[in-house]
């Protein structure tokens, strides 16, 4: 067994040792917040934004974007739990903005020798800005949205820590 399972088996004991009454927290989110960001290992969005268990539904993808998978949590947060106000947050140093779409194309056919990677959007980001302005605009404009939510989108500094606003919809 990897050292990696070991440590997270050890972790998982003392976390359910410590578990308290964690399982009293109602499913929807208490501040009626979901939060779409990067998978980005350094980023702590419960931390950065105040958040506490419970205060929000947090939507982890690489880059942070609007994706169709990401749209469809969004839509499950609200339909179903009741969410009404939704952040983008993209940051700096992005792993996403070290590639394009014909690189990672080409990377995976030569690595894994097939052209399958040439079909799949990798939604690259080459403006950090931009991409935060149309990840948000293209969830205001989806069909399955209701205007009624309040969208914001952000982007993270990692090396202040600060969050810049970018749009507000």
């Amino acid at each position: 067994m990897s050292d990696n399972i070991e440590r997270i088996k050890l972790a998982n004991n003392k976390y359910a040792e410590e578990f308290g009454n964690k399982s009293d927290l109602e499913i929807p989110p208490a501040r009626r917040l979901a939060v779409l960001t990067c998978m980005d290992a350094r980023l702590e969005p419960m931390k950065f934004l105040g958040l506490e268990l419970g205060d929000a539904h947090i939507i982890r993808n690489a880059g942070g974007r609007a994706s169709d998978d990401a749209i469809r949590s969004l839509v499950i947060s609200t339909t179903l739990l009741g969410t009404n106000e939704w952040l983008v947050i993209h940051h700096s140093e992005c792993g996403m903005e070290r590639f394009t779409q014909e690189e990672m194309g080409k990377l995976l056919k030569e690595r894994l020798n097939t052209i399958e990677g040439e079909f799949v959007n990798w939604l690259s980001i080459s403006d950090r800005i931009e991409s935060v302005k149309h990840d948000a605009m293209h969830i205001r404009n989806h069909p399955l949205v209701s205007k009624e939510i309040k969208i914001s989108g952000y982007l993270f500094n990692t090396k202040t820590g600060e969050l810049q606003e970018v749009i507000t919809l």
